[in-house]
């Protein structure tokens, strides 16, 4: 045995006095240190605003607020913006080697991008249609109204004013002569369609463009012909009542019902400049907000005109064929004023009410109202408001046989529809009633609690159902009289879920999770999402609703909370809970009438074009599918979504800078010693705002170092002094002596600049510890700020100067005490590495404190694994040491 160690002593020896390995350029190295950190820096704050974006397309996707094209445009924008950044920072950072990202991006763009383009329609057909000549079918070419109108004349031999339609053809032809589209995307573009005020200055200089924008020659002669031959017919002055015919006006939940313009008795000479008038009526503050709050684009309306002859009415107003606010309540309803109906469409003036019953047709009720203005063609143009006297001011407005005639008719074109109608009509100095338009009635649903009230007294006089009334009746109670365990959070994704709580703390506890339990689990790991298809609902004490997990655990409607703190603590394995994430609240047990009334979320703008196109656009952004970086599957070309790539370009972001601060020598000329009482010696290369202040000597100071992992990690390390090497028997002594002829490296007297000096290379939010401690090797790699979803540690141990069997022991130990602690911890042969990502600032820096004590209080250990009692002793102690030293939240 002393001859073996007499031979091992030669050879360190022998060892100790080779020449020093060549240095590299290290102010070279340096600025490729720091222009990497730069590129990562960047590659961070542009995955930040790709996923926020994310979030706030989900958020309006699953949420109550209403948006517009310019809010889905824009978001798309600013992601394939910051996706491309991602691309190209990643590819800067490992030397070009993830290229296939660029094919990925680029598939997925031309995936979307078409669904956001404004296509304008076609400026073929004709400009001018005559009312005669049209019916319903003619919608996309004359507009709902003026289709209405052709289609009851046709079918129904319906009175309406003789006239014609400037059609969508004209529309688009003027529009595009002036590039009118262009221009008003691009500033409805630039708009949030929140502010009011931008709201009104919008809408000016929308209108001002169109009023100055010309008329195609062409078109402005068809439409002056289309005037002369209107004049011809029939008797009564040439003057023109110029309606708004939009291609989607009028339409079942989306009427515009007041909402553009009408010009009445316009002189046939200023017609050119009344139908653009009209057409810029698209634009007003009303309109705009109407269509916005629908879900519409601009180019869904498309701008048709009706031009018609106008009546010179004696009487007019509106009827309703059914009571609006009463589905149940079948009578026609007839609002009448004396002149034109103008005075009831705005609502501007008492009016007289006439009920008719159907069966049999019957005036069933009257109101006749007190109707002191009335409205009238004036001689020259446009209409003038002239004062009744006060016997005609209380005078029906309407006969009783107008009234039933006109309920007969409202009543014939309701069935021939098919649906509630509003109608507006006149009545004109020969007696006959002229229908200027017809439209849906927009119906209120029945209350909730009448059809409840209804169907509970029908269950109440079955004998056979009195015991379910009583059941739900107390069920009504359950969720006030239940025990609420926890409130607060966030809504990750809405909705109710009960089912036994199962906590989750390591990745092995998946393979136990059972469909319809509730998932509790400390934070929104992406490697949840398979168990989502089996969760009855998620509870997590941190995330955010742009995380990966919530993502996709509102495509699987998935209730889920995120931000209950304690949850973990608060909640038993196998206890019933009820989920209310709407309410933000967890129950004990199992709330049945929040159950109960569990149903599919509806949002407000649910079927519309600008609804439809989020929810084309969606799949192509936010589902994840790279959900496990170990996969083989883990690749460019299986990204098929937006998220996949920023996943991916994250994940191996992290990757490259880790690699490369292994691969290369660090630049010590370029570095300062820290000053600091410890037996070691430590360097520090600033980065960028790693300083309070620049250093010009060789040194600097503690007090000088702002890097927050940094100096986390440096309280663990200093926390409690090392005490020295364990006791070590002459098994392992040998064993020491042994594995350090197999592998010269190992040896600490060997020349080398890792031999007892440790390295930091550091920035205000990063740090990379490069350390040799004895016989082992350790990194760790840490970003630290407030934005919680880029916060994250990488750790790893490798090395030993004992046999395979201690170094694995050793291994085994920090493992254990690592994933008490929360890392997620992978193990190949002798090297350990651990993960620990997405929590806020304090947990981040109190897991940097429980590292940098490991490190130092780790050291040698492997010596001493081959003896049970001492594995168990090392075990306890620094399990202990932890407990009391850092209080480390159990997550």
């Amino acid at each position: 045995m002393i001859g073996k160690i007499r031979d091992i002593w030669q050879r360190v020896k022998t060892l100790r006095n080779a020449d020093p390995p060549e240095k590299s350029d290290d102010e070279a190295l340096r600025r490729e240190f720091k222009l990497r950190y730069m590129q990562f820096r960047r590659l961070l704050n542009a995955n930040d605003k790709a996923l926020k974006t994310i979030s706030e397309m989900d958020a309006v996707l699953v949420g109550t607020k209403p948006f517009g094209m310019s809010f889905i445009r824009s978001r798309a924008a600013l992601l394939f913006v910051n996706v491309f950044q991602i691309i190209q920072h990643l590819n800067t950072l490992a030397d070009g080697r993830h290229q296939a990202l660029f094919d990925a991006f680029t598939r997925l763009k031309q995936e979307i991008s078409p669904l956001l383009e404004y296509a304008p329609g076609p400026d073929t057909g004709p400009a001018i249609l005559e009312l005669s000549e049209i019916d319903k079918t003619h919608v996309e070419a004359a507009g709902v109204k003026m289709a209405s109108l052709g289609d009851i004349t046709k079918k129904l031999n319906v009175e309406i004013p003789p006239g014609f339609v400037v059609t969508a053809s004209a529309y688009h032809r003027f529009m595009r002569h002036n590039r009118l589209h262009e221009e008003i995307n691009q500033r409805i573009q630039s708009h949030d369609g929140e502010s009011l005020d931008q709201m009104y200055r919008l809408s000016s200089i929308l209108q001002q463009l169109v009023m100055q924008a010309p008329v195609p020659e062409d078109v402005a002669s068809e439409i002056q012909e289309a005037v002369k031959r209107l004049a011809s017919v029939g008797p009564g002055p040439p003057a023109l009542a110029v309606r708004s015919s939009g291609v989607n006006e009028d339409l079942p939940g989306a009427s515009f019902a007041g909402q553009y313009r009408s010009l009445l008795n316009v002189n046939p000479e200023h017609i050119i400049s009344a139908y653009k008038e009209v057409v810029a009526g698209k634009y007003n503050v009303t309109a705009m907000s109407y269509r916005f709050n629908r879900g519409l684009r601009d180019e869904d309306i498309v701008m048709c005109v009706g031009c018609l002859k106008m009546v010179d009415a004696v009487c007019g107003g509106v009827l309703y064929t059914r009571n609006p606010i009463d589905i149940r309540d079948d009578t026609v309803i007839i609002n009448s004023v004396w002149g034109l109906p103008k005075l009831v469409v705005d609502g501007r003036s008492a009016t007289d009410r006439i009920v008719v019953s159907r069966k049999p047709l019957a005036i069933v009720a009257k109101n006749i109202a007190l109707k002191k203005v009335v409205y009238q063609c004036h001689a020259a143009e446009g209409i003038c408001r002239e004062t009744l006297d006060d016997a005609q001011a209380g005078t029906a407005s309407l006969t009783d046989d107008q009234a039933l005639n006109l309920a007969r008719l409202a009543v014939a074109i309701e069935q021939y529809y098919g649906d509630p109608q509003d109608i507006e009509w006149a009545i004109d100095a020969g007696n006959k009633i002229v229908i200027l338009q017809c439209r849906p009635l927009a119906m209120t649903p029945a209350e909730e609690k009448d059809e409840q009230s209804k169907d509970e007294t029908t269950r109440e006089s079955s004998a056979d159902s009195l015991e379910e009334v009583t059941q739900d009746r107390a069920g009504e109670a359950d969720s006030a009289s239940l025990r609420i365990l926890l409130r607060g959070g966030i809504t990750a994704s809405r909705g109710v879920g009960a089912g036994p709580v199962h906590i989750l703390k390591k990745e092995v506890d998946n393979l136990s999770f059972a469909a319809g339990e509730v998932m509790v689990i400390s934070q929104s790991l992406p490697g949840y999402a398979v168990l989502l298809d089996r969760a009855a609902a998620v509870i997590a004490e941190y995330g955010s609703i742009s995380s990966h997990l919530a993502n996709v655990a509102r495509e699987y409607e998935v209730p889920v909370i995120f931000g209950v703190k304690g949850a973990m603590d608060a909640l038993e394995n196998g206890h019933t809970v009820t989920v209310d994430a709407d309410g933000l609240k967890v129950y004990e047990g199992k709330a049945v009438h929040l159950l109960k009334k569990k149903v599919k979320n509806r949002h407000m703008m649910a079927d519309t074009p600008v609804y439809n196109i989020l929810k084309q656009v969606v799949p192509h952004v936010s589902p994840l599918n790279l959900l496990n970086p170990d996969s083989p599957g883990f690749s460019p070309e299986n990204c098929r979504s937006l998220h996949d790539i920023i996943r991916y370009c994250h994940e191996k972001a992290v990757h490259e800078m880790f690699r490369f601060g292994r691969k290369h020598e660090f630049p010590e000329r370029s570095s300062k010693q820290l000053v600091a009482e410890v037996p070691m010696q430590w360097w520090i290369l600033n980065l960028d705002d790693g300083f309070a202040e620049e250093v010009d000597g060789p040194k600097v100071r503690l007090d000088n170092i702002t890097s927050i992992p940094m100096l986390a990690l440096w309280e663990g390390i200093n926390r409690v002094p090392w005490g020295g090497p364990p006791p070590i028997d002459a098994k392992g002594f040998m064993s020491v002596m042994f594995e350090a002829t197999r592998n010269t490296a190992l040896l600490p007297d060997m020349r080398s600049r890792y031999n007892l000096r440790n390295y930091f290379m550091i920035a205000r939010n990063y740090c990379s510890l490069t350390s040799r401690f004895g016989f082992h090797f350790a990194t760790v790699e840490s970003y630290v700020g407030d934005r919680v979803m880029e916060n994250y540690v990488i750790f790893r141990f490798k090395g030993g100067a004992a046999d395979d069997f201690r170094k694995m022991r050793r291994i085994q130990l920090i493992t254990e005490i690592l994933e008490d602690v929360s890392f997620r911890v992978t193990v190949t042969e002798d090297a350990l590495s651990a993960r620990f990502e997405d929590y806020p600032m304090d947990i981040m820096k109190n897991r940097l404190n429980i590292l940098g004590y490991l490190i130092m209080h780790t050291r040698q250990l492997d010596m001493v694994m081959s003896n049970s009692n001492m594995v168990g002793h090392y075990r306890s102690k620094i399990r202990t040491d932890i407990e009391r030293l850092f209080s480390p939240q159990r997550l």
